[in-house]
């Protein structure tokens, strides 16, 4: 990554995945995740769901939607957050295609 000095601070630039330049394990993971999590936000405020209608929605605890706004979403796999929104009313599509390098990679596309 790039490092440059603006205003007498260094800074660099990002990869793109904020978890993997703070060097977190499973940093792919983690970008998905909070990429569904914001979705699910996105689509509680549209519907205009208190936590509760949202958590009863969705299937899971309240306290659990409670966490999810504030960014904690650990305790939650990728498999339970798609179905969260499904269960909103949203289609997940998830397409497979060869990599173009040795290993490939998780991308999330919104509409």
């Amino acid at each position: 990554m790039q490092k440059r000095i603006i205003d007498g601070i260094e800074v660099q630039q990002s990869s793109g995945n904020v978890f993997a330049d703070l060097e977190l394990p499973d940093a792919e993971k983690l970008k998905i995740k909070s990429g569904l999590v914001f979705e699910i936000k996105k689509a509680i405020q549209k519907l205009g769901l208190t936590q509760q209608e949202a958590a009863k929605r969705m299937g899971i605890p309240q306290p659990k939607v409670s966490g999810m706004m504030r960014g904690d979403f650990t305790n939650l796999s990728e498999r339970k957050l798609m179905d969260c929104l499904t269960r909103l009313g949203y289609d997940i599509e998830i397409k497979i295609r060869p990599a173009s390098e040795p290993v490939g990679h998780l991308v999330l596309a919104t509409a």
